[in-house]
């Protein structure tokens, strides 16, 4: 597959026309219940290639310092916590608080060998494939055939990341249709919450604006980490997810 992080544009979405921000589907909540697996609509996916073995992410629902927390470990594996967005809309802001107590090593964001984050917050958008250039288009029409998804054309990413530092920025090794934000790099400390809140309207603008003028319905919103690429292992914590008006 030409597409290494086209996983990231898996899901069998079913896509909304434009709204506004009030209209935005609310995230459930992703620690929500009291089973110690995340609750639905929330899915855990893994690998797509059927002939790929590869280890899939583990996604817990633990306490931590007196509050539910999802628990994101890694262990050679690659797998994404995945909410599908019903009647897409104009994204708001997304908040959310993660933790990284255990960082990946030897990766590196910029090449394809060490494409592995501890953490990662995505959100996948309904591009409208005309604004596509055309031969990721191409690309992209013959995985939505041969999967028989309608895969969304645009994701936008904020990592926790191992070797750049905050406000890295760029387009994933394997694919444009994949774009990220470091929030945090290697300068911050471990095992310590840190909260974020992001414009997703402004953050799309400056990674996509050059080939999109207006912003696209979100289509979904996904929660991740992998070490297939590095072998390694990872562990961070993530609660709090939510769109903010």
């Amino acid at each position: 597959m030409l597409y290494r992080q086209m996983v990231c544009l898996f899901l069998l979405l079913a896509w909304g026309g434009a709204g506004s921000a009030q209209t935005l589907s609310p995230l459930a909540s992703i620690t929500g219940g009291t089973s110690d697996k995340p609750p639905a609509p929330w899915q855990i996916l893994g690998f797509p290639q059927k002939n790929t073995q590869k280890p899939v992410t583990q996604f817990d629902v633990v306490t931590l310092d007196g509050e539910r927390a999802l628990r994101i470990r890694t262990d050679r594996s690659y797998g994404n916590l995945v909410d599908e967005l019903s009647g897409g809309a104009l994204p708001g802001q997304l908040a959310w608080r993660w933790r990284l107590d255990q960082p990946l090593k030897n990766t590196d964001i910029h090449t394809r060998a060490g494409d592995d984050s501890a953490l990662k917050v995505c959100v996948l958008f309904d591009e409208p494939l005309e604004r596509v250039p055309t031969l990721e288009r191409t690309v992209l029409r013959v995985e939505r055939s041969s999967t028989g998804q309608n895969l969304p054309a645009a994701t936008l990413c904020y990592l926790w990341d191992s070797k750049y530092p905050a406000g890295t920025a760029g387009k994933n090794a394997f694919t444009n249709r994949l774009r990220y934000i470091v929030l945090q790099g290697p300068e911050a400390p471990l095992a310590v919450w840190a909260a974020e809140t992001r414009n997703v309207a402004q953050d799309f603008m400056k990674l996509f604006g050059d080939e999109d003028p207006d912003m696209p319905p979100v289509a979904g919103v996904l929660v991740g980490a992998d070490a297939d690429n590095t072998q390694g292992q990872s562990l961070g914590y993530v609660r709090d997810l939510r769109w903010l008006p």
